[in-house]
């Protein structure tokens, strides 16, 4: 791994995402090295000629003097990298910038596929607003090892339900949704008790990773073959529309709130998170955030 440290202006960059809010970043890169990563196109605006998941920056910014500014506006920190990688015990960044917003009143949503979140448990209990959300497609963690370098899905869940028992609202993220390899149902019944919130996304090949996903789909499980192609070379959402009415159908059956597109709020009833679909987000209507689709009427 290439460690670089780097003096940056400010840590807080405004959102280009229809929620709007901050995007906030405390490392440039990412060594969890997700084959799918989307992030991965990042690396062109760094400098760095290595490949993406080998090189990490680490960010020193002039201190938040004035938190409040921020009270009220949504702080997603982990957009495109995770402020919880294995070096944020080497360097504390993400700590340090929880501590500078501890009092901003900001709504915080932290985005990691780690346990070190736990740590700062002593510092989000005192936040007003915060959401963890924890990247968990699989329950398979020889999948997980094909796919990343981050730490084991027990050791995620464990976290999870560490920080909902604490108190502080929690998202299952499973994301990227793999057909016929992701096991939706078996996640959800797995972390119903310990989550607020499972938000469903579906993979995405539009990246520059879509060739190493294909030929893994094509080494790794061959009969998915047809179906990937299918999906990622003729554009049929057929796939994602079927798994769509079937997850519906599920949670009605399992007396589980369900909806489309919606940013997470307040606390669910234990054993009853709210199931979110975000299959087609790439398609939701600019800064509404009605969950209305372009197609729609």
């Amino acid at each position: 791994m290439i460690i670089n440290e780097i003096n940056v202006n400010s840590v807080m960059t405004k959102s280009s995402l229809p929620v709007g809010g901050y995007s906030v970043n405390t490392y440039v890169g990412c060594p969890h090295a997700c084959k799918y990563c989307y992030a991965s196109f990042m690396k062109r605006f760094t400098g760095h000629t290595e490949e993406w998941g080998t090189f990490l920056d680490v960010k020193y910014w002039k201190p938040i003097i004035n938190p409040k500014k921020y009270a009220g506006q949504l702080a997603v920190i982990g957009s495109v990298t995770d402020g919880y990688n294995p070096y944020e015990e080497q360097f504390g960044r993400t700590r340090v910038l929880l501590e500078e917003l501890k009092d901003s009143d900001a709504k915080i949503m932290i985005c990691t596929k780690s346990d070190l979140v736990v740590r700062d448990l002593d510092i989000l209990t005192q936040m007003k607003d915060v959401t963890v959300s924890w990247s968990i497609n699989t329950l398979d963690e020889g999948f997980q090892c094909d796919m990343d370098s981050a730490v084991s899905i027990e050791r995620r869940l464990a976290a999870m339900k560490k920080v909902y028992e604490a108190g502080i609202r929690t998202v299952c993220f499973v994301s990227p949704i793999f057909p016929e390899i992701t096991d939706i149902t078996a996640i959800i019944e797995r972390v119903k008790n310990q989550c607020d919130f499972i938000w469903l996304e579906n993979l995405n090949l539009s990246g520059t990773f879509k060739p190493a996903i294909m030929k893994y789909i094509e080494e790794k499980h061959a009969d998915l073959l047809p179906l990937y192609k299918q999906i990622y070379g003729k554009g049929d959402k057929s796939y994602w529309k079927a798994l769509e009415a079937f997850i519906e159908n599920y949670t009605t059956e399992h007396g589980l709130p369900y909806i489309n597109n919606y940013l997470p709020d307040g606390r669910s009833e234990k054993g009853k998170p709210i199931v979110i679909n975000y299959f087609y987000h790439e398609e939701i209507r600019g800064s509404e955030n009605t969950g209305k689709r372009k197609n729609d009427n």
